[in-house]
Order: structure tokens, then C-alpha cells, then sequence
């Protein structure tokens, strides 16, 4: 289960935030994440509520925030909306897409005090 490594990378990058910034408690954090990421989201939020317990982030809101995924079509030059990788373009009909959008995972925004 990768999510608990996602997890714990996500601690990781508060406590090094709250290092330089000065701040001791996490309130809310924003995450986004693409459709093409490949993280089972429910399993991402228990993986973040047992590695929070003890921390900075203890009480923190963890709040997903839903990527589409997006590719370029090279034929017909659109940029269309997948589902999945491998999706034809729904415009032509085509399988030369280059994904653009969907495959990140990044944290957006933070509540800190």
C-alpha cells in the first residue's frame, strides 16, 4: 500500500514547513490529486490519520481535491479530457495523446497557526 508512504512524505513536508516557517500546528491541507495518479483516495485518508497522531498535524482536516485528466491530441491539436490512460480522443477518435494533466499529487494550500 504506497499510501502510507504518500502519507508519510505529506508529514515530511510539513514538519520541514513548519521548520522554516515558524509555525507548530496544522490545521487544514489542501491536496490535490490528478485522476491518472494512481492513489486510492480512501486509502491515502486512513494512511494520513494514523501517521498524523503525535504530530504537528494531529488535528489536521485533510481535504482532496479532485483532478480531471487532461491530454494533447496530436491529430486533431485539442486538448481533450481522459479517463484513463489510453483513452482515444474523444474528438477524432485517435490514440496519440500525450498526457498534460492528471498524474500529480501535490499539496495546494495549508491552515497553520
Amino acid at each position: 500500500m504506497h499510501e502510507m508512504s504518500l502519507a508519510e512524505g505529506i508529514l515530511q513536508v510539513l514538519e520541514a514547513e513548519s521548520a522554516k516557517q515558524g509555525f507548530t500546528l496544522v490545521k487544514t491541507v489542501w491536496l490535490e490529486i490528478g485522476a491518472l495518479a494512481g492513489v486510492e483516495v480512501s486509502a491515502l485518508e486512513f494512511a494520513f490519520d494514523v501517521v498524523r497522531r503525535g504530530t504537528l498535524a494531529e488535528q489536521a482536516q485533510l481535504v482532496i481535491i479532485n483532478l480531471p485528466a487532461q491530454a494533447w491530441c496530436m491529430p486533431c491539436g485539442q486538448v481533450v479530457e481522459i479517463r484513463q490512460r489510453f483513452d482515444a480522443c474523444p474528438q477524432c477518435g485517435s490514440y496519440q495523446l500525450q498526457v498534460s494533466a492528471g498524474d500529480e499529487m501535490r499539496i495546494k494550500e495549508l491552515e497553520v497557526e
